[in-house]
């Protein structure tokens, strides 16, 4: 009888990624948001309230992150600041390195994953401008990666 011996079984690092399309849209976008928040912050509009603002730098740097992690062929499991710090983490480690707790953070504002127990803060002034300052500090760590 012959001796049949089986291939070794090809693991997560064996996978070969390539750019996902459509990321340079992403970055495009993400920057789009953090420039409108930006301009209504700076220029006190009055429409553009403090949780419009911080809806406005989630999405920007919801959107950059992407764009980062399409490039590379990578995906987050999930769209908090969370999944996309813990992302970043494993596959950009120098794009957050001393940033994953203030992006973390940024989901104590609003909890609206369970319907049923949604949770929104408000947050200051102060706290837009750090987050203002937080997401330029990651557009420009993610920036090289397009380089």
């Amino acid at each position: 009888m012959a001796n049949l011996t089986h291939p070794a079984l090809v693991g997560f690092a064996d996978i070969r990624t390539q750019a996902i399309d459509d990321w340079q849209q992403y970055k495009i976008e993400g920057r789009q948001y953090l420039n409108l928040a930006e301009t209504a912050y700076r220029k006190k509009k009055k429409a553009f309230t403090a949780e419009i603002l911080y809806n406005l730098i989630a999405m920007g740097i919801e959107k950059l992150v992407m764009s980062g992690l399409m490039e590379i062929g990578r995906l987050p499991y999930n769209h908090t600041m969370h999944d996309l710090a813990d992302a970043l983490e494993e596959w950009m480690p120098e794009a957050i390195e001393g940033m994953a707790e203030a992006i973390r953070n940024l989901d104590s504002h609003q909890e609206i994953c369970d319907p049923y127990v949604c949770t929104i803060r408000i947050p200051t002034p102060a706290e837009i401008e750090n987050m203002l300052v937080l997401a330029r500090q990651l557009e420009q760590r993610l920036s090289p990666a397009s380089a």
